[in-house]
C-alpha cells in the first residue's frame, strides 16, 4: 500500500510538472483529478473480495459446530428456479426443476432442513446442495419445488425459520 502511495504521489509530480508525454498529461485536467484517479482504482477491491465480503464467518470459525440437529435461525427466505434449470449447484448435481433442495451460506451439503414460513404456517423438509444467499440479509435461497410447496412463489420471499434436522 505504501509503495503504490509513493508511485501515485510521483506519478501527481510528473503530470503537475508537464514534464510527462503528452499523452499523460492530457489525460488529467488537474492535479486533483489524478489524485481522485489514483485513490479510486487504489482503493477498490476486487470482485473476488466483495463477494468474500457478503459471506459472513461460519460457526466453526467462532468455536461452535458447523450444524447440529436442532439448530434454529430465522429469516428472509428468496426461491430460484427457472433460469437456473440444467446448471450445476455448488455440489455438483444438476439442478432440476420441482426439486425440495435449497442454497445456504454455510450450511454441509446434504444437510436437511426443516423450512417454515411463518407467514401462512406452511412448511417443508429441503436438502442443502448449493451456496447463497448472497443478497442483502437473506438465510436461503429456495428451489422453485420447495417454494411452491412454501406458498413463497408469488411473493418472492418470506419470513422463515429454519431447523436443522441432520
Amino acid at each position: 500500500m505504501r509503495s503504490l502511495q509513493l508511485l501515485g504521489a510521483a506519478a501527481l509530480l510528473i503530470a503537475g510538472s508537464g514534464l510527462a508525454s503528452p499523452a499523460l498529461a492530457g489525460s488529467f485536467s488537474s492535479a486533483s483529478d489524478a489524485r481522485v484517479a489514483i485513490r479510486d482504482s487504489d482503493a477498490a477491491p476486487s470482485w473476488d473480495e466483495k463477494f468474500l465480503r457478503q459471506i459472513p464467518p461460519t460457526p466453526l470459525a467462532q468455536g461452535q459446530q458447523i450444524a447440529s440437529a436442532g439448530q434454529v435461525m430465522s429469516g428472509q427466505a428468496s426461491w430460484y428456479g427457472p433460469g437456473f434449470y440444467g446448471n450445476r449447484t455448488a455440489s455438483g448435481e444438476v439442478f432440476r426443476p420441482g426439486t425440495l433442495t435449497a442454497a445456504h451460506r454455510w450450511l454441509p451439503f446434504g444437510t436437511r432442513v426443516r423450512v417454515t414460513n411463518l407467514y401462512n404456517g406452511r412448511s417443508t423438509v429441503v436438502r442443502i446442495n448449493d451456496r447463497g444467499p448472497f443478497h442483502g440479509g437473506r438465510i436461503i435461497d429456495l428451489a422453485h419445488g420447495a417454494a411452491t410447496e412454501l406458498g413463497v412463489t408469488s411473493s418472492g420471499v418470506a419470513q422463515v425459520r429454519l431447523e436443522v434436522l441432520n
